[in-house]
């Protein structure tokens, strides 16, 4: 695919464009393909991950199993009276399908060699064969619709085993819901007119699909998933960064711990929304390298404000906008790093535009942040935990710092006593 379709185009012109609330997830532009391949390989995940058969309490059709505490999970700890506290940075993919060319694989074995942890928003139609593509019935759509693809049934198959394999390896499974609408769709019926109904249908389908694949595909020579998803589903990231003021009331109903949906933040530490219910990790604005405008932390935007939002552009300009995308992303870690120690959030795709840039960008920065002192690389989940053993007086004092802005006598100081 040339272009990414169904979205606007943000360009480099404007700052509001840069933070614009766009996420890219269309069809073939790096979402799973329909095509069976290398992320079916050997399985890798964080320190210690291994793949055996699930042993566990088979739960429904035996799609998943109840097979106790996820492994491979931090212990959540207090910060100490002007203790400093640590780098918190999420890296998390929309979609978290099989790709033809091994990208999922590719980054369970980077987390493997750096001990990382990471969010994998599963699109719940990623578990639907498109034979089966009538069982999904979105709102506001007919049965059916998607404005991404249904998978082969191979496709499908990889999907279970990878998801699986990161589960095991202490990574979090959250939701990119399954049909993914965008506003910018020529009728304009994107989730950004979802009400709560809308999103809870929406949600309890997408946890159908992946604690019902078995009946829905047939396969029996595959283990369960090893977990509970209807448990360990605890937050998302809507369609395009959409839909958020919808979704809150519902992520709250179900007992949903955060919401990822939010664009343009601010780097600053999170807050509670909805009634202090759900907390708010949106992507944020990081500075962009050789503009004066910030870019949201996502390889889409930054695409967009390099290529004019085309996944081929101009294969000599490939070495710069990686090294820009890197740089892009070093730089918002070091603002936060150096500062005020705001977790730092980093979204991304399995995708190969313009010529796999923006994966290697992604690789390179989590090779030169990994290994510097009080640096967590966590899922979201892992960061609620870590939030909600806080003091909250510790917490509302590390939100009175702004974006770039460090204790001014120190972290002894400003957290002692």
């Amino acid at each position: 695919m040339s272009t990414i379709s169904r979205r606007t185009v943000l360009t480099a012109t404007a700052a509001t464009a840069a933070l614009g609330a766009v996420s890219a997830c269309s069809g073939g532009g790096g979402a799973a393909t329909n095509r069976p391949g290398s992320d079916a390989g050997p399985a890798t995940g964080s320190p210690g991950a291994s793949q055996s058969p699930v042993k566990g309490t088979p739960l429904g059709d035996g799609s998943t199993a109840d097979t106790g505490t996820q492994p491979h999970q931090p212990t959540a700890e207090k910060l100490k009276p002007g203790e400093t506290p640590p780098q918190f940075v999420v890296f998390s993919w929309d979609g978290a399908g099989a790709t033809d060319d091994g990208q999922f694989a590719r980054f369970l074995k980077v987390a493997e060699e750096h001990r990382a942890s990471m969010t994998f928003f599963l699109s719940g139609i990623y578990t639907l064969p498109k034979e089966k593509s009538s069982l999904y019935h979105p709102p506001q759509h007919p049965a059916g619709a998607s404005d991404i693809p249904f998978l082969s049934a191979n496709a499908v198959r990889h999907t279970i085993e990878l998801i699986s394999r990161a589960w095991l390896a202490g990574h979090e499974i959250g939701t990119h819901f399954n049909g993914h609408f965008c506003s910018t769709r020529s009728d304009h019926n994107g989730v950004n007119k979802w009400s709560p109904a809308d999103w809870e249908s929406e949600i309890q389908q997408a946890v159908s699909f992946v604690t019902e694949w078995r009946t829905n595909t047939g396969f029996t020579d595959l283990d369960p998933l090893p977990f509970d998803y209807a448990k360990e589903l605890i937050g998302g990231r809507t369609p395009c960064l959409e839909g958020q003021k919808a979704l809150l009331p519902t992520a709250a109903k179900l007992g949903w711990k955060y919401d990822a949906s939010s664009p343009g933040g601010l780097q600053i530490w999170p807050q509670k929304v909805q009634d202090g219910k759900v907390w708010d990790f949106p992507l944020q604005g990081v500075p962009f390298p050789g503009h004066s405008f910030q870019v949201l932390s996502m390889d889409y935007n930054i695409l967009a404000n390099q290529s004019g939002g085309s996944t081929k552009g101009d294969p000599g300009k490939y070495g710069q906008w990686r090294d820009q995308a890197r740089d892009a992303y070093l730089a918002g870690f070091d603002r936060a790093y150096t500062t005020n120690r705001a977790p730092f959030f980093v979204g991304n795709h399995f995708e190969q535009w313009n010529g796999g840039i923006y994966m290697d960008a992604v690789e390179e920065t989590i090779e030169r942040i990994a290994a510097k002192p009080d640096v967590r690389l966590v899922s979201f989940k892992q960061l609620v935990d870590w939030l909600e053993v806080q003091d909250q007086s510790t917490l509302r004092k590390l939100r009175t710092l702004n974006v770039g802005q460090a204790p001014k006598e120190g972290w002894q100081a400003f957290l002692g006593g």
